[in-house]
């Protein structure tokens, strides 16, 4: 795995691109922090019976939805890494046009269940909520540092999504976030049944 460090500067020093713009940076960062806390605000005062419970066999707990939204953050910034580091496409961007609506609007809406790709779907990476939520945070925060600080064209790199198709790379942030909103509905719904642990 390539550290932060090492990866921004290899972002930052990639061949002569035009910067996102303010306004794109803004809009990302903002739905990145909100559901950065959201998460957080949500597990913080969770007890270990409230962590663990799951509503149903076939239903994650809270140590499940987050172990999957930090693994499916640490997917983002690899893939991310590895599209910032092929040559610019910008002939490409016409296939994202609005796509940034697109992914605010479909990821979050749970009307239709997907499952996760394996490598994100819950293992028990993390032994306790204390590193599950660490794990996030630092997934999350090198997202919000990239966004905040990159100096490339974002929108000139690009990567497939499994089920979405092709995104540029600002969009991969726009879909961190989202996906993150999708599963803090989860996450609700959890917290909302009956037999949640008082």
């Amino acid at each position: 795995m390539i550290r932060i460090g090492v990866l921004l500067m290899m972002m930052s020093s990639m061949m002569p691109g035009q910067a996102i713009s303010q306004g794109e940076r803004d809009r990302s960062m903002s739905y990145l922090h909100a559901t950065r806390k959201q998460l957080l605000d949500a597990v913080s005062g969770m007890t270990e019976a409230q962590w663990k419970f799951k509503p149903g066999p076939e239903r994650w707990s809270a140590a499940e939805i987050t172990e999957h939204l930090a693994a499916t953050e640490d997917a983002v910034w690899e893939t991310v890494g590895k599209a910032m580091q092929a040559a610019a496409a910008p002939e490409k961007k016409a296939e994202v046009q609005g796509k940034d609506d697109l992914i605010m609007k479909a990821v979050p809406n749970r009307s239709r269940r997907v499952q996760a790709p394996e490598p994100v779907q819950p293992t028990g990476r993390w032994k306790s909520k204390a590193e599950a939520v660490a794990a996030f945070k630092q997934y999350r925060d090198r997202t919000i540092e990239l966004v905040q600080t990159s100096q490339k064209d974002l929108r000139a790199h690009f990567a497939p999504h499994p089920f979405l198709g092709l995104f540029d790379c600002y969009q991969w942030t726009v879909f961190a976030a989202a996906h993150a909103d999708r599963h803090l509905q989860q996450l609700r719904e959890v917290m909302e049944d009956p037999g949640f642990p008082k």
